[in-house]
């Protein structure tokens, strides 16, 4: 069989793959490798074999790459054996997607580009993929604009570059998209202020960080500086201070969501989050105490049936834990699958509701 064929990835983190590695996300097969330094193995996300620890992992874009540095395929998953020959297909649409930079094209367009059906070509680029043409197409120029803003680039000269046709349209999407304005972004969030606060809790340590306009994260952990620092690592730039008195109030409400099993609906929150990622987040916070709902569920409630993978990276890019309940999801026939914050919390999680709905 062929080479396996590697789908131009939209530009993730390495927190982003490790979360679809913990997810055995078969959607990232072809986007990236993970490589285990303890064993000298790379495997691909969806890859059965049992999880390294963290520490040990490195990612490479492709097969090749973790080759030049030492790492020899995985004999369980065969990571450089092609799995699908629509793979070829889709990462043709890809290349197609990414070198237009003036438009995005239509689905009209691509499917007379590659001589199919435009129904036939969403479904089988949606399948590989997780999101539609046009999604990833608008992912990757907001990473271009991205890039070009960390990269010193004028916001005006950032903004053509990148595809935006009007600074109006950017402006108007910055704060869910960028989570600041574009200018403060290309600052690397300098000047946005950024205070936290630590406690503790029944799945171990729980922070809670903040801006003026709300609540920007919560997590879970299992140390302070383990929270810190991918506290630190989503706002690289920002001014960052500890402050346990301001957030007493806050913290308390998502202890008590975590005690009742009930989210606390008024809590202001300034999260980054696309339009679809928001509604998965909303269907999330409808899901009754002690209640799951599948992914394809949830795809089916927001009107979205065929998107069951996408709202697996919704729930897996949700960056504010019990506020939006997405340990409420769960994989086809109630399997526990990814957590942002281990399977085991989310297990133990489900369980609480379940026993606190019972009594």
């Amino acid at each position: 069989m062929g080479a396996m064929e590697t789908i131009p990835a939209i530009p993730l983190s390495d927190n982003d793959r490790w979360r679809r590695v913990l997810a055995r996300d078969r959607a990232s097969d072809g986007a990236f490798v993970y490589a285990v330094r303890s064993t000298g193995i790379f495997c691909r996300p969806s890859c059965a074999s049992r999880r390294p620890l963290r520490v040990h992992v490195r990612f490479f874009a492709d097969p090749k790459e973790a080759r030049r540095s030492g790492f020899r395929p995985c004999r369980r998953c065969r990571p450089e054996v092609a799995s699908d020959p629509r793979r070829t297909l889709v990462a043709r649409i890809c290349k197609t997607l990414a070198q237009s930079t003036e438009s995005i094209p239509t689905l009209a367009q691509l499917a007379e580009t590659f001589k199919m059906s435009p129904f036939h070509l969403q479904r089988v680029f949606k399948a590989a993929a997780g999101v539609s043409p046009r999604a990833y197409a608008a992912t990757l120029r907001l990473s271009r604009l991205k890039a070009s803003l960390k990269n010193g680039e004028p916001v005006t000269g950032a903004l053509y570059e990148a595809g935006f046709g009007s600074s109006s349209r950017l402006y108007e999407m910055a704060p869910a998209a960028l989570g600041m304005t574009p200018a403060s972004y290309a600052r690397g969030g300098r000047g946005t202020a950024i205070s936290y606060t630590i406690g503790t809790c029944p799945l171990g340590r729980i922070l809670v960080a903040a801006t003026a306009r709300g609540i920007a994260m919560v997590s879970l952990g299992d140390s302070d500086a383990e929270l810190e620092g991918a506290l630190r690592g989503e706002f690289p730039h920002a001014l960052i201070a500890r402050d346990d008195a301001s957030l007493k109030s806050w913290l308390a409400s998502v202890l008590r969501s975590l005690e009742s099993g009930e989210p606390d609906a008024n809590l202001p929150l300034d999260v980054r989050a696309t339009a679809f990622e928001r509604r998965v987040w909303q269907a999330l916070r409808a899901i009754p105490k002690g209640e799951t709902r599948s992914y394809g569920e949830i795809a089916t409630a927001i009107g979205k049936p065929t998107a069951a993978r996408a709202v697996g990276h919704a729930c897996g890019r949700n960056p504010v834990a019990l506020v939006v309940p997405c340990h409420r999801a769960v994989g086809a026939g109630g399997k526990l699958t990814g957590y942002r914050w281990g399977v085991a919390r989310k297990r133990r999680l489900l369980a609480r509701e379940q026993g606190t709905r019972r009594s």
